[in-house]
């Protein structure tokens, strides 16, 4: 019997999002400086005020002020509205104790996921998303009639075996002047058809601003929060998510490193055994260097994990392997962390 299911992807100027940008913009800021950086970035934005706390251990010595100017800037924002609050702090000593000596920055489970729809490894309505997401951000820079906040998502229509049939409703929300909608309107429905035809995927219905007016966005119109945006940052809702966000940590968190490495073990699961899809789970304990287990699950069933993969999944080897103590992470903020085959964690 077909269905319907949805998913969402919002703009790099959705509040959220901006917050998620800026913690990645000041952990790459210290990187640059000093690879080595332990980091858990937090940031609240609000009504004119961006408010930066969490925790930074790092031989680094960064111009916060503008490190988060600049950030704001390039998003579309003005950076002469916010004030600056920087409530940083260094990491727990109780915490580094067991990160120096190779165990994980934290405790919990991650999930990577990986599927044979597109040559990105992530379901058709996700990728279509996060590509409409791309265009309208290079808009935004050109039209100054589109305003940097706003979001989409897609209810589609799919077969028994989870195929994409078609579009049921795609909806836009989307900040603007609102002096000339019928046009503005016009132009996003006709970029998200144009991307859906290569998909060979029909559109039914829109919903454009379904309040009918989009003009207050950003911190003006709603409040921001590192990490709020964690199914967004993950698979859309079509696998599931672990319990941490990425934004603001290193490496040595494994909410963030083992979650990219259980993708690059799904996509490779995916290419090499010809499955459908695959979803793995880490998890661990906060000080101990090996994952406490290692679960695969696919179209075919349950999947036997090899020993060398507990190795493999040791903070410092997914530090090591993946490329995580560079200045990597602002990009991974934008449009998504998984599907960008500029990330190591998309190569095998």
């Amino acid at each position: 019997m077909n269905k319907l299911y949805s998913n969402e992807m919002v703009f790099r100027g959705h509040p959220d999002k901006v917050c998620d940008q800026i913690s990645d913009s000041i952990l790459d800021a210290y990187l640059s400086q000093d690879k080595n950086t332990r980091a858990g970035i937090e940031v609240v934005g609000g009504k004119g005020i961006i408010f930066i706390t969490g925790e930074v251990s790092s031989a680094g010595v960064i111009d916060l002020k503008t490190t988060v100017n600049n950030c704001l800037s390039e998003i579309g924002y003005e950076p002469s509205k916010y004030a600056i609050i920087d409530n940083l702090g260094i990491q727990s000593t109780d915490i580094s104790q067991g990160v120096i000596i190779g165990g994980a920055g934290d405790q919990g489970m991650m999930f990577g996921y990986a599927c044979n729809d597109t040559k990105e490894y992530l379901p058709k309505a996700q990728i279509i998303l996060q590509r409409f997401s791309k265009i309208y951000d290079e808009l935004r820079k050109t039209d100054t009639n589109f305003l940097p906040d706003g979001k989409c998502q897609i209810t589609g229509l799919y077969d028994e075996k989870f195929n994409l049939l078609e579009i049921n409703t795609f909806t836009i929300s989307y900040q603007n002047k609102e002096t000339n909608r019928c046009k503005t309107d016009s132009i996003l429905k006709n970029i998200a058809n144009g991307i859906c035809e290569e998909y060979g995927v029909e559109i039914k219905n829109f919903l454009i601003n379904p309040t009918g007016k989009f003009l207050i966005g950003g911190f003006d119109g709603d409040a921001g929060l590192t990490g709020r945006k964690i199914v967004v940052d993950n698979y859309h809702s079509f696998a599931n998510v672990g319990g941490g966000a990425f934004s603001g940590k290193d490496g040595t968190k494994v909410d963030r490193s083992a979650a990219y490495k259980a993708r690059q073990i799904a996509i490779n699961y995916v290419k090499t055994k010809n499955l459908k899809w695959c979803e793995v789970q880490l998890s661990y304990a906060i000080g101990i260097k090996h994952p406490l287990a290692i679960y695969i699950d696919s179209d075919i069933g349950n999947l036997v994990v090899p020993q060398s993969l507990y190795e493999e999944c040791t903070p410092k080897e997914m530090i090591v392997s993946l490329g995580l103590q560079t200045p990597i992470f602002l990009e991974s903020a934008r449009f998504g962390h998984f599907g960008n085959n500029n990330f190591s964690w998309e190569r095998i």
